[in-house]
Order: structure tokens, then sequence, then C-alpha cells
């Protein structure tokens, strides 16, 4: 009886293991069932292979998911900058904010237990924040210097801030007395480093003052480091552990971490430029387990964790989180009348068409938006260029991971983007319906591509539906006018060339107080523009003030 009780005990132990790798990463033999089109799915190896000719990277890994089936999954060029060593599909990638999502995730387990309040003040569980200051700067006209004081918070920070980007804090950026202050807490402080611990690294921050009231701006920041800290309290285990016992193993994630034990290494893709930073080289053991940006991982295993997303927080019978906790943190966090200020507030804002959740963006205008896919699509990526986004009205999942300089990372992203939708089937227009022959793509070709598939100012479902969009200066939609709210209406900042605005002859500095008759000086910037969103060919009459004139003009 028992070695019969034995025997049991292991065949159990065998079917949970299948059971939490029954989500099969090998694509389908058949996309055409999931509705893509084959050929039509070989133009992302083939643009993909003019870039690694080209030097742009050396190499990538692209993968999409439909219907909770991968559809494709293959990689590209070579792991090594020597391009000696080619690339495989179970290629590892330092991800950086990719890993931001699964902290989120990480987080919103214990809200889902009760072992976290997202209302709480982030003092609760870390009491280093308990008398923390917000920054005012101010500058003598006549001399330019600058003078930093400290005010009380107006509120203290919550969890659902630091989730949010909502809390005051921020990344080392901008030119001011007060970035400087972060600078010098990554650069000086001895708090910063792959040896130190979040707890070192949270008790430095405190002692910084916010750089904004909290709940009063979206700023992309270090918050989710400090997240990563509360889950440790929260949960009593350290960052690295819940993740690996509570997260991956239950998700049958084999290859994410902090960092890579040597039997893995010959999996890692070399970084852009040859060397990594310090804080980045995940070939070394780590013990600062950053939220915000630490972890390593696979095409693979991203998808599982992607999976789980879009299943509504279940994978192979696995519940991860709540089916209202998926939606809720996939659903518009922010009030109506917050700004948006730093280097990615034309990603997430108004002017991307996109806002913010619980760890993700996501797309919210149905005209344009820099998020792919329909409204309701979230998504995030890396620095080197990783990128995911899960379209839950197309059921897909799509995620390119390649190695590049941060400054190139924009059109490979919105390339991959465009190419992925138009891999759906819909009329070939004499595209062959099989890859029989070997796809090629030259510069022509990839230049038509790039003016059909605007998806950045359509929806997704409109896929090829639609004419070239012309060769704009950068993706833009609607008037092509970028606005900041004042005293009296919505002041111009820029305008972009061959656009609408710009024809028109409005120009920088210009006050638009009246949108087709109606007042904006109560307005917010998001009601602004989405009262300036409208087809193609509509039209809109604004009321300018402008500098050095008397009269408003129309």
């Amino acid at each position: 009886m028992k070695r019969f009780n034995q025997f049991l005990a292991t065949l159990l132990m065998l079917s949970l293991t299948t059971a939490a790798r029954a989500y099969d990463v090998a694509p389908v033999s058949d996309p055409q069932a999931l509705g893509f089109s084959s050929a039509r799915l070989d133009r992302i190896a083939a643009w993909q292979q003019t870039q690694v000719d080209a030097g742009a990277f050396s190499g990538a890994v692209a993968a999409m998911a439909r219907d909770g089936k991968v559809v494709y999954l293959r990689a590209v060029g070579f792991r090594d900058n020597a391009k000696t060593i080619p690339l495989q599909p179970d290629a590892i990638f330092w991800i950086a904010s990719m890993t931001k999502p699964v902290t989120s995730v990480a987080a919103m387990m214990l809200v889902d237990e009760g072992k976290l309040d997202l209302a709480a003040p982030v003092y609760q569980y870390l009491p280093e924040f308990n008398d923390m200051t917000v920054a005012v700067e101010t500058k003598d006209p006549g001399t330019g210097t600058s003078d930093l004081k400290r005010e009380a918070p107006n509120r203290p920070m919550t969890v659902e801030d630091l989730l949010r980007h909502t809390a005051g804090l921020t990344y080392p950026g901008e030119n001011t007395t007060v970035h400087q202050l972060y600078v010098s807490l990554y650069r000086d402080s001895g708090a910063w480093g792959r040896d130190k611990t979040l707890a070192d690294f949270v008790a430095a921050l405190a002692k910084l003052p916010l750089a904004r009231q909290p709940g009063e701006v979206w700023e992309y920041s270090n918050a989710t480091d400090v997240l990563g800290r509360v889950i440790e309290v929260a949960s009593g285990q350290p960052f690295d552990q819940f993740l690996e016992t509570r997260l991956f193993k239950p998700l049958g994630t084999v290859d994410t971490a902090f960092w890579m034990p040597p039997e893995k290494l010959s999996r890692l893709i070399d970084p852009p430029g040859g060397s990594r930073p310090a804080i980045y080289d995940v070939t070394k053991p780590a013990t600062l387990f950053a939220g915000g940006f630490g972890l390593v991982s696979t095409a693979a295993d991203y998808l599982r964790f992607c999976q789980m997303l879009l299943n509504g927080g279940d994978l192979d019978g696995v519940r991860i989180l709540k089916a209202a906790t998926v939606r809720r943190m996939t659903t518009n966090s922010l009030p109506p009348d917050i700004r948006f200020v730093g280097e990615l507030s034309s990603y997430v804002g108004p002017r991307g068409g996109s806002t913010w959740g619980l760890g993700f963006a996501i797309r919210r205008d149905a005209a344009w938006s820099v998020v792919p896919g329909s409204v309701g699509s979230f998504t995030w990526g890396g620095i080197w260029g990783t990128y995911f986004w899960i379209d839950p009205a197309e059921r897909l999942i799509a995620m390119q991971l390649i190695q590049v300089a941060p400054t190139a990372v924009g059109p490979f992203q919105r390339t991959f983007r465009d190419l992925t939708y138009g891999g759906l089937s819909v009329p070939d227009r004499g595209i062959p319906a099989s890859a029989a022959a070997p796809v090629t793509i030259d510069a022509a070709t990839l230049r038509t591509y790039g003016d059909t598939y605007a998806f950045s100012s359509i929806s997704a479902h409109d896929k090829q539906e639609r004419g070239p969009v012309g060769n704009l200066p950068r993706e833009f939609g609607g008037l092509g006018i970028d606005l900041r709210m004042e005293d009296g209406g919505a002041k111009v900042v820029s305008t972009l060339p061959h656009m609408p605005a710009a024809k028109a002859g409005i120009m920088t500095n210009d006050i638009i107080t009246h949108l087709d008759g109606e007042p904006l000086q109560d307005l917010t910037l998001v009601q602004t523009i989405e009262k300036m969103r409208g087809s193609v060919g509509a039209t809109a009459r604004l009321r300018i003030v402008r500098k050095g004139q008397d009269a408003a003009t129309e």
C-alpha cells in the first residue's frame, strides 16, 4: 500500500508538471486557422534580416499568439555582436522595463490576498517615507540661480501611486536642481549597485524630496523599484524569492530571473555597444532585485506571462490573479485632470492617445494612438528595445526582443507592430497565398509597407483597407499640434510640418481660446485634445489669440 501511495504521489507530481507547461510555445503549423497569412508573417523575418544586414541590431526574436496558441516564434540574426553565433528562439534578453508589469502583477497578487492595500500610504509598509517632503524650485530672474525649498506633501503617496507613476518620484533626466539630487542618488550615494539591496536603495531615496506633489502628475519614475521593496515587506520574502515561488514556478517560466547562472550564459544576447553598465550586468549575481528594470527573460517565458493576463489571470488552470484584478490593471487609473510630464509624456497621455492603468500603458483613443491594436490594448517595453503588447479585442499577444541603443528603439517597434497587424488575413491584393518562394524585402518595398500600415493613427481592424498616409516627420494624428493648457486656453507648443494646423497658419505660442465656438479655458488637456479628435476630412474652427495682434482670429 505504501509503494502504491508513493506511485500515486509521483503520478500526481508528473501530471502537475505537465499541466504547468500545457501552454505550448511551439508555433502552429497552419497560421491561417488563427486568422494569419503565412506569406504576410514571413515579411517580419525578411524585414528583420534587412536590419541585421544593415547593422541596426545583431539579432531579433519575434513571437505572436492568438486564441491561446502560438502563431509565430522565430529568431533572425546572431546572438553576438560579431555575428558569428546564430540566434535561437530561446535566446535570453535583458528585458529592462518589461520588468515593471511583472512587479505590478506581483503587487496585485498581494492585493488579491488582502496583504497589500492600494489606498494605504507607502509609509505604512516603508516607515522611511513617513516624513517625505516635496521640492519647490524657484529661480532668481536676475541672476538665474536656483533656490530649492522643501514643503509638506498635500497627501501621502499611496501604494496605488507607485503602480500608476503618480507618487511624485522621478528618474534623473531633466536639468533641474531636484533632478540632480536623483542623479547623485544613483551616482554618489553608495546605495545603488547590484551588490546592494532594495532596503538600501529605499533608505537613500527616502532622504530626497519628491519632485512633484503625490497624485498631481504622471511621471515615469523609480516607483516600481520602491514597489518591489513594498512587496518584500508585505510578503515577508525577498523580492526574487517571491517572484520565483509565487509567479514564475506556477506559470512554468524557466528562464526569467534577475541574473543568469553560468550554464545559461551561452543563450544571453550581447548588449548594444558590446558592454553592460555595472547595474545592468545580468551575467553577475544580484542582491538588488530591481522591480523596475532587473529581469532577463525569453520570448517563450514572457508569452506565458502575457497569456495569463489575456486569459484574465489564469494559465493552464493555475490562477495568478482574479479576473477583476486584471481588468482593473488594464483600465485607466488616472484622474481626468492629471498632468503628464517627463520624457515619456508624449507616449502616455493625450498626445499619445493612451493612458496608464496599474503597470501598463493602455490605448484609449480609437482614432489614433502610439499603443498598437484596438482600444483597451495594453503594452510596455524596455530601454534596449524589448517590446510587447496585448490586444484583447483581437485576442492577440505580440512581442519583439532586440537589443539596441535607447535612441534607436522607436522605428523598430513601429515597423514590427505594423507588420504584425499586416499579417492578419485580408484580401491579398496580388500577394502569393503561400511562402513557397523565398521572401525578400528591399528599401522601396519597406517604404510601401510603412505608408500603408499606419496603425498608430487607425484601428487594427482597418488593417489594409486604407491607402497611403504620406511620409510624416513623425507619427501623429488629428491636427498635428502639440498643446499645453494655460490661462485663457490651449497654448501651441509646436506644430508639425504639412499637417492641418501648420497649413492653416497656426504658429508656436498661439493661444487657442475656442473650438467650434466653445471656450477651452476651463478644460483639461485631455478634454481639449479629445474635442480636437475627428475623422479624416472633418473641419474644426479655432479662435486664436496671437501675441502682437489686438484681436482674435478664426
